[in-house]
């Protein structure tokens, strides 16, 4: 059984994105977060798009990357014996057999996701925009887009096989 899905990452990846185009759009919470972080629709409009997109894409896949090992539980045995069942004991492949798909649903992916939206993101984002004298909805605004984006993105890691 693979524990990794490059497709499945990939897509996770892209979803941050889908995500983001709707969470931001003006009729959503774009206008909301315009003004909480103090920009204007000629600073929205003077960015060099392509650019901004692809390199969200790039870092939206470098998060998908470590999703596997909060989202499949099955990453921690998987570490245990180097990463290669080529050469693991016997147990290994019974425990496989046994467990294997335990917890493999897009809810408990999407469950561990948000988790790691509160108690990661939201804590990361939080302390930058207090520094940066952001508001509490400029926080809860981005924060919220990355809970609701890491439940997607955990989700389809964990379920997709």
């Amino acid at each position: 059984m693979e524990l990794l899905n490059p497709v499945a990452m990939l897509v996770a990846a892209i979803s941050a994105l889908v995500i983001g185009f709707i969470w931001y759009n003006p009729n959503v919470f774009g206008n909301a977060w315009m003004k909480a972080a103090g920009m204007t629709d000629e600073d929205v409009k003077g960015g060099n798009m392509v650019k901004i997109l692809v390199l969200a894409l790039i870092f939206a896949f470098l998060l998908s990357t470590a999703l596997p090992g909060i989202v499949i539980h099955q990453m921690g045995v998987f570490s245990l014996i180097g990463g290669d069942p080529s050469i693991a004991e016997p147990s290994y492949a019974a425990l496989m057999a046994d467990y294997g798909d335990a917890f493999r649903t897009f809810k408990h992916g999407a469950f561990h996701g948000v988790l790691t939206g509160i108690f990661i993101a939201l804590p990361i984002l939080g302390t930058n925009a207090l520094f940066e004298r952001k508001s509490a909805k400029y926080i809860f605004i981005n924060a919220g887009y990355w809970i609701v984006t890491l439940a997607v993105m955990g989700g389809i890691i964990c379920a997709w096989r």
